[in-house]
């Protein structure tokens, strides 16, 4: 059975795919928001972690309603959910199977239960969080145990983060994106596997 998991390029979501690589067929979903942007960082992810890798565009001005959300709360939080939302039900059109790489401590983006629940009686699908157990420390061990990764601000690392596309938004209206966004955070890209030949990945 395949499984669609979200994905930026960073340790979380390369993290989940290696948990969810064990019993699923894995393909990793990058979604932008211009259909012209290309990914060539995360295409090389994926290939260095041997998944196969889709790039899905969200629907036209979908952009414009998240930029004009964000500077009418004057916080990222309910658009950043929004755009995740958006995702996770497109996702759940082609795939029986919904992987992502949230952790514990998370609070964006992040679906209720009840959002959940709606979700997978709608669809008749299942969404899968393997690393909602994990807190952020654990979750770092174990992504340096398995991975080669680059860490830089958001905006400077090329990775499939949501705010990649809306902090150009914001520059492109003339809005200063860090009177939204919080300064200094940091965001990860996986490079490559540090010992693959440790791996066992049965999809009997």
């Amino acid at each position: 059975m395949k499984a669609g998991i979200l994905f930026s390029g960073g340790k979380d979501s390369s993290l989940a795919a290696l948990m969810l690589s064990r019993d699923y067929e894995v393909e990793l979903n990058t979604f932008v928001f211009d259909e012209s942007r290309t990914v060539p960082e995360l295409e090389s992810v994926a290939d260095a972690l041997g998944f196969p890798f889709v790039k899905r565009v969200f629907e036209p001005d979908f952009l414009d309603t998240v930029v004009e959300m964000m500077v009418s709360t004057g916080y990222p939080n309910d658009a950043i959910n929004l755009v995740h939302r958006n995702a996770v039900r497109t996702l759940a059109e082609y795939y029986d199977v919904i992987g992502d790489g949230i952790r514990l401590n998370d609070r964006v983006p992040m679906l209720s239960l009840s959002e959940v629940q709606s979700l997978e009686a709608r669809h008749e699908c299942s969404y899968v969080r393997p690393l909602l157990g994990f807190g952020k420390t654990e979750v770092d061990r174990l992504a340096n145990r398995h991975f080669t990764i680059s860490y830089g601000e958001t905006g400077s690392i090329h990775n499939g983060d949501y705010e990649r596309e809306i902090r150009a938004a914001f520059n492109a209206r003339g809005i200063d994106p860090y009177t939204i966004f919080p300064n200094r955070h940091q965001q990860s890209l996986v490079t490559g596997w540090k010992d693959k030949t440790k791996l066992v990945i049965n999809h009997e």
